[in-house]
Parts: C-alpha cells; sequence; structure tokens
C-alpha cells in the first residue's frame, strides 16, 4: 500500500510544525512530501488598464492610427505593434466594446506573447463580457486559461448530503442551515423584493406590489417597513403618504442616522423619466417629508432606480438602463459636491456587461459593491449576485458570492446587516421567475466582506505526483459561517477566501484516500504538514496501531483513532463496503486462534458500526486464524507479522456521486 503526503500552510514566513498521520502502515516509510500550500493575504491589486475616455466620449476612432497597426500586422512586426495597439485600445468610449471587441482580444493575445498573462486575462475577460456575437471559441480559450483557477463548486443538493454525513461527526459542528423565507409578516401572495436594514439592524425596509390600487388599475409599487422586536420581525406597514402615493415607489436605502430616505418612484409627474431617485426627509415631529427629486445631474430620461450610499454617504450607487451605457442597464455613480450631486458617471466595462447590472449594495463599513448581473462569467442561474473590492481606485474582477446563495434561478436586491452575519435578498425559483420572495441566511464565507485571507492548496500523490481528485470543505469553527465545498481543480490545487484571526476545520475528501481532517487557525504565520493514506484497493491494508492483547479481542484505546478513520471513511462514501479479516500466528491451538480471530473481526466491525449510523450488511468480518501467514515464522518478530488485522475497502463498480 502506498502514502500520500501533504504540505499544508505557507503564510509570509515558514515556521516549522509536526507531521501529523492519520495512522502508519506496516514497512512504509513516511519521508515523501507534496505541495498543499495554504498562503494568507488580503486582496492585491490586480493589473487593470485604464480606459480614462469611458465618461467622456461615446466612440473612439483613429483612422490613420488603425492603418498604422494594420500595416504592421502584416509585416509581423509584433514588437511595434503592442506599443500602438494599446494605446489605441485605453483610448475606448463605451461604444468600443461591444464594435471593436475584436481590438480588445487581439491586444489580449499580444500581451500573453510577450508574458503579460494577467493583463491579457483581463481583456479576454472583457471580451467575454461586452461581445455580441457568437464567442464559443473565446470563452473554450478563456476556460482552458482558468481551468486551473476557477472554483468548480459542488453541486447544492450534493453539498447538503455531505452535511447530512457530517452530523454523525463529533469533532466539529456542522454547519448551519439553508436559505429562510422571511415568513409572512414580511412577504405577501404578490412580489416583495428590494430589502433594505437600518445601521442598528432593527428596521427592515423593502418593496411590495401587495397593494393593488396602482395607476391605471395596476399593481401598485409601495414601500414598506418592520421593525424586528424580541427575536422576531413584526408584521410589516406601509410607509404611508407622502412617501406612498399613486406613483410607484420602491428600492429605498436609508442614511446612518435613519434621518434621509433615498428612493425610487415612477411615471411621477416632476419625474425626468421612466422612474427617477427621489430623497425624503425626516422632520423634529418624526414624520417624513420634503421629497425631492434629485434632479438631472443624477436623473435621465430613462429608468433610474435603487439606489445604494458608500460607507461615509458622499457617494450614490444606482442602476439605470439610459442610453450610452454597455447593456441593457448598467451600474452608475455619483458624488457630493458642493453644488450638489455630479453628473453621474459609468462604473465602467469591469463591473458592466452586455447584459443587466442591478440591484447594487455598498456595504455599511468596508469597501465593498454587491450587485446583481446576468453577464459576469460563471453565472449559476439567470440573475446571480456578486461582490466587489475597490482597491486604489479600481474595482477588482467581480466573485461570484457562490451556490449557498445564487441558485438555478435569478437572485436580486442583495443587502447584509451592519454586523455581516445575516443577508436579505430576493429571489425566484427557476420555474416561477416573477414569484419574488425576501429570504435571509446566515452571511457565507464567500460573501462576506472579510474575506480576503487567500487559502490555497494543491493535492497530489507523493509517488507519481500526479493530481488527486476529490472535495475540499472548510467549516469555520468560531462562527459557523458556511463555506461551499468545492471539487479539485484538474490540476489537484483548491482556493478559498477567509477571514482572518478565525479557526477554521479544512477537510479534503476523496475516493482513493482517507479523509484529510485539521483545524487551521489563521492568526500567524505557520506551517505544516499532514499524512494521510492513499488507498490500493488491490492491497489489503495493515496498521501497526491494530494489535490486541495477547488472546484477548477487546477494542485497546490506542486503535481507536484508526477506527475511528475507518469509520469516517465509510461516512464519506457511502456506497463502498468493508472486509475485515482477522489473522493470528501460529501459536497455540489452531482451532482457539480460528474463534479468537474472529472475536477480533467481529469487535472491529462492532466497534465501526457503533461509531455510525451504518446499514447492516455493509462490513464483513472474517476471521481465519493461522491459516494465511505471510511470513514463515522463525523469530518473534515473524509471528508479530502474521498477528495482524486486514481492512480490504470495496469500491463500487461505478464511481460515487461528485468525485470527478
Amino acid at each position: 500500500m502506498r502514502l500520500k503526503s501533504l504540505l499544508i500552510l505557507l503564510i509570509t514566513t515558514l515556521l516549522l510544525a509536526p507531521l501529523l498521520s492519520h495512522g502508519q502502515l506496516q514497512h512504509i516509510p513516511l519521508d515523501s512530501t507534496s505541495g498543499l500550500k495554504i498562503s494568507k493575504q488580503a486582496p492585491n491589486p490586480e493589473v487593470h488598464l485604464n480606459f480614462p475616455n469611458i465618461n467622456k466620449i461615446a466612440y473612439y476612432r483613429d483612422q490613420k492610427k488603425l492603418s498604422a497597426i494594420q500595416k504592421l500586422e502584416k509585416r509581423k512586426q509584433y514588437d511595434r505593434v503592442l506599443p500602438l495597439l494599446e494605446s489605441y485600445v485605453t483610448s475606448f468610449g463605451i461604444q468600443n466594446f461591444y464594435k471593436d471587441t475584436y481590438l480588445l482580444w487581439r491586444l489580449g493575445q499580444l500581451f500573453e506573447r510577450t508574458g503579460r498573462k494577467d493583463e491579457a486575462k483581463e481583456l479576454y475577460r472583457l471580451v467575454l463580457k461586452h461581445h455580441r456575437t457568437d464567442a464559443r471559441g473565446v470563452y473554450s480559450y478563456y476556460d482552458s486559461l482558468e481551468q486551473n483557477t476557477k472554483n468548480y463548486y459542488v453541486p447544492l443538493d450534493y453539498y447538503y448530503e455531505l452535511v447530512e454525513y457530517r452530523k454523525s461527526i463529533a469533532t466539529f459542528k456542522p454547519p448551519k442551515g439553508v436559505y429562510l423565507n422571511m415568513g409572512n409578516s414580511i412577504n405577501s401572495t404578490y412580489e416583495d423584493y428590494g430589502p433594505a436594514i437600518n445601521s442598528e439592524n432593527e428596521v427592515f425596509i423593502f418593496t411590495s406590489k401587495r397593494n393593488l390600487q396602482g395607476l391605471n388599475g395596476r399593481a401598485n409599487e409601495d414601500l414598506y417597513f418592520s421593525k424586528y422586536n424580541d427575536g422576531y420581525w413584526e408584521d410589516a406597514q406601509s410607509f404611508g403618504k407622502p412617501i406612498n402615493s399613486i406613483y410607484n415607489e420602491g428600492s429605498a436605502c436609508l442614511s446612518r442616522d435613519g434621518k434621509t430616505l433615498y428612493f425610487a418612484r415612477c411615471e411621477s409627474p416632476d419625474g425626468y423619466g421612466n422612474c427617477d431617485i427621489y430623497i425624503a426627509r425626516m422632520g423634529e415631529d418624526g414624520k417624513w417629508g420634503n421629497i425631492t427629486n434629485l434632479g438631472p445631474n443624477v436623473n435621465s430620461s430613462a429608468w433610474d432606480s435603487q439606489p445604494t450610499l458608500s460607507r461615509n454617504e458622499d457617494t450614490l450607487y444606482f442602476a439605470s438602463d439610459r442610453l450610452g451605457g454597455f447593456g441593457l442597464s448598467d451600474l452608475y455613480f455619483t458624488y457630493k459636491t458642493k453644488n450638489g450631486w455630479a453628473p453621474a458617471q459609468n462604473l465602467g466595462p469591469t463591473i458592466n456587461t452586455r447584459e443587466s447590472e442591478v440591484s447594487p449594495f455598498f456595504h455599511p463599513k468596508y469597501q465593498v459593491l454587491y450587485f446583481s448581473s446576468r453577464g459576469q462569467l460563471y453565472n449559476f442561474g439567470d440573475f446571480d449576485i456578486y461582490k466587489t473590492y475597490k482597491v486604489q481606485g479600481h474595482w477588482q474582477e467581480p466573485r461570484n458570492i457562490g451556490p449557498l446563495v445564487n441558485g438555478r434561478g435569478s437572485e436580486y436586491y442583495f443587502t447584509i446587516d451592519a454586523d455581516s452575519r445575516n443577508l436579505y435578498y430576493a429571489r425566484s425559483e427557476a420555474d416561477d421567475l416573477q414569484n419574488l420572495d425576501l429570504f435571509s441566511f446566515p452571511l457565507p464565507m464567500e460573501a462576506h466582506p472579510l474575506a480576503v485571507t487567500k487559502v490555497q492548496g494543491i493535492l497530489t500523490d507523493s509517488l507519481t505526483n500526479k493530481p488527486l481528485s476529490g472535495i475540499v470543505s472548510i467549516i469555520d469553527l468560531d462562527n459557523g459561517i458556511e463555506v461551499s465545498s468545492k471539487y479539485l481543480r484538474p490540476d489537484g490545487s483548491f482556493e478559498f477566501d477567509l477571514i482572518d484571526n478565525s479557526r477554521y476545520m479544512l477537510m479534503i475528501q476523496g475516493p482513493d484516500f482517507f479523509t484529510i481532517e485539521r483545524e487551521i487557525a489563521l492568526q500567524q504565520d505557520t506551517s505544516f504538514q499532514l499524512m494521510t493514506t492513499l488507498i490500493d484497493y488491490s492491497i489489503p491494508m495493515v496498521f501497526e496501531n491494530i494489535e490486541f492483547d495477547p488472546n484477548m479481542s477487546e477494542i485497546k484505546e490506542n486503535m481507536k483513532p484508526i477506527l475511528d478513520d475507518v469509520a469516517l471513511f465509510l461516512i464519506d462514501h457511502p456506497t463502498f463496503r468493508l472486509e475485515i479479516a482477522g489473522h493470528t500466528d501460529g501459536a497455540g491451538d489452531k482451532d482457539f486462534n480460528l474463534v479468537l480471530s474472529q472475536n477480533r473481526a467481529d469487535a472491529i466491525r462492532q466497534y465501526i458500526e457503533s461509531r455510525v449510523n451504518m446499514v447492516q450488511g455493509r462490513i464483513d468480518a472474517i476471521g481465519y486464524g493461522s491459516t494465511k501467514p505471510i511470513k514463515e515464522e522463525k523469530t518473534a518478530e515473524d509471528r508479530k507479522i502474521n498477528r495482524r488485522v486486514e481492512f480490504r475497502l470495496i469500491k463500487p463498480e461505478k464511481p460515487e456521486r461528485g468525485f470527478k
């Protein structure tokens, strides 16, 4: 039988730590290591091209420069093409991104051939976000570049099966449950969406179509609120007049002091377009009034809605489908000046795509923007929620917040409480995209604003250096925050973004090795190594630690960690079977040895079955006595080798679900 070992945790500076083994096998040296690295780092600034013309001109074209680039291309003078093409592309206006997408692709190719791979990938992503023709070849090529860097999430239904298996393990608490509908006190039989929560987490605001007395006989969108009382949200109440009117109101957010309400109103006579953004102020008597349109610098002749404030309340982000954007609807921002709000600007080609971006939410404490999109890369469903960090003035590539929130349907209108404990959002089922309800959920790790400590690893066979397949799970032991399980990538690597100064349980499960389980404390620079057993199913496993007292069949304490690992493997692999074979040496009565070996095999079977809820018949226990010696017994050491218990794991004919 072979061993595979893992090198774990490389964090800034390396500190030596002991080797951990889940049981050593007879006659197998433990001297090989291979790579599972974990590194801690903040969100490093990504490589970004600047496009200074985005909010200045609609379209850039210089035929003279294009002709010069084309001539150099024909001559294959690529070293001269690159600086000219880079200068041309960085002069792009918004229309260039869908009219001249091929130039983005060509510049990416030149970057890649000159070793500027990060910049090349950025350009390929822009091509995929903004193309308006068939781009299957680009998708395929980019996917090949990213196969060892992208996330391979475990399907959600299988993830919850893993959680159920894990509930029988006592070493840590299983993660918390699934998303929860906020119930009848908030939701109605009509569409409910657009959540916002005040800075004290005690007032919940949302939009609803439950008022059927709308303009021209249509259902009216109104703003509602609910107060948190004794652990429950009270029955929702309408804001009433003057906030709500015969026109449509919704998508509100509050200032930190709770005295200014930003919201959208549609089809109002004083509006500039379909929907506009307004503010209302609370008077000294606690009543809302002084409702004001934010004016033409913010609002357009189109749809403008879904406002959210920056943490300093000096910048307002919102969604709009005004002409001149990248796609069907884009995200925009405006900021306060001495004379009021500045003219709104597009957030640019990294955030916005040829499709729709909506529902921005700026975290109340951190420089993190969340939004819903159907045009970013690797969507799980129709609209998914993403987060992006602003680092050194640039928005980073948006990250999908994972399948614990984003399902096969659409997710919109995302908000987080000030303590970053719970999220609130509207979602629809895949087969009923119009039936929006509000849901709450303990904030998953992928969505957490402080999840910026990168944990990276690679799992390989120490003998062949080939990557292994399996599933990686991480549990937040301090907070119970969900972390979506992921498949190992084709090269055996994985990556998670976690919260610094926290404790985690790392587990790696695979079809051909015992589960690796290790607590990680991301609180200091450290490194350590792990060992696990790579299973050769044609050879029975023999553990040194499994040795009974003479003529006895009672399980000893030093056996239990090994047997627990075997039980854990059977939990993680519910279709596998186990055969336990007991053997004695040749000393003594043969009939007695036969009974003794059977009793020992039965004792092991009973112990494993007692540790887990095991279906009967998965474990066969057979005593062979002294009938199958490994060595001729000339010495005491020979007799010790023959006194053994062999474990043979029987793999199902078809691969288990979930492992690639």
